[in-house]
């Protein structure tokens, strides 16, 4: 849509004011709040016509993160666009779930490896929390879209997160073979939506990345396939004792435990998200 904005002057022109008219074409008044908040630093009659342009993809449909350009994640401001899924709160709960297993752990100087980084998320904010207990992680971070790669980047360096590196590569392929069996952690964060989901899902949904969202059925069960790659997979990469902490659908439980003992992993547990959903597998290679 295109907006018939009225003609500001600095006689006329009031922050307030703007809220409302934003509000008045059909913005949610939060959404409307951050976006003049974010846009209307300190009320500058300047950037109006930044928040006017900002509206309007709003107004059209693009994700408000997509909009604002950035969106928080734990501790972390993560810059986000088209080219990576947005961060989401059940996510952030698998960063808690992989954090305890950490915190059982003796290792020192973990190495963890990011499957399907995105905007670098999950491993950035795990190297995050982890340096901030004082403990000097190292993540492989890796993805096979070259735009997302450059995304997490970015957020990268954004945040001082020096000790990664970042590979271009469908799951497992092009990981440094030398790291088998010495992995501390693998978290992944994969596509398991089935294509005959979507249409029953959020909108906002169409306007992320499809590739980041939407996987093969596998095994019989409408979504699996990458998530199945993934199980069966890190049990290569995992040292003795090393965690596999994945996020998955929330009717995807059975399947995922069944699979996880078949491939022979300990310690086998499915956790619930905040919602009371199936959420987040932990898997671990027998020592």
């Amino acid at each position: 849509m295109r907006a018939n904005w009225p003609r500001v002057t600095d006689a006329n022109f009031d922050p307030v004011v703007e809220l409302v008219e934003l509000v008045e074409l059909g913005l949610e008044r939060r959404e409307a709040r951050w976006l003049v908040e974010e846009f209307l630093p300190g009320g500058d009659r300047d950037a109006l016509s930044d928040l006017r342009v900002a509206a309007e993809r709003r107004l059209n449909g693009e994700p408000l993160q997509y909009v604002i350009g950035h969106w928080p994640f734990r501790s972390l401001d993560l810059d986000v666009d088209a080219r990576v899924l947005i961060p989401r709160p059940e996510t952030e709960e698998l960063v808690d779930v992989a954090l305890n297993e950490f915190a059982t752990s003796d290792v020192l100087a973990p190495l963890v490896v990011d499957l399907g980084c995105g905007s670098g998320a999950i491993g950035l904010a795990l190297l995050d929390e982890l340096r901030a207990r004082g403990v000097s992680a190292t993540l492989v971070a890796l993805d096979e879209s070259v735009e997302a790669l450059s995304v997490a980047r970015i957020n990268a360096r954004k945040h001082d997160l020096l000790a990664v590196s970042f590979v271009e590569s469908s799951w497992f392929e092009n990981l440094d073979p030398s790291l088998r069996g010495r992995v501390d952690m693998v978290v992944a964060n994969p596509p398991y939506v089935g294509a005959s989901e979507m249409a029953d899902l959020d909108p906002v949904l169409r306007r992320e990345p499809r590739g980041a969202l939407v996987a093969p059925d596998g095994n019989g069960v409408v979504g699996f396939a990458d998530l199945d790659v993934i199980v069966r997979g890190a049990m290569t990469w995992l040292r003795p004792g090393g965690a596999l902490v994945m996020e998955h659908g929330e009717k995807h439980r059975p399947a995922v435990l069944a699979l996880a003992h078949e491939c022979g992993y300990v310690y086998v547990h499915d956790f619930d998200d905040l919602a009371g959903r199936p959420r987040i597998l932990v898997a671990k290679r027998p020592r």
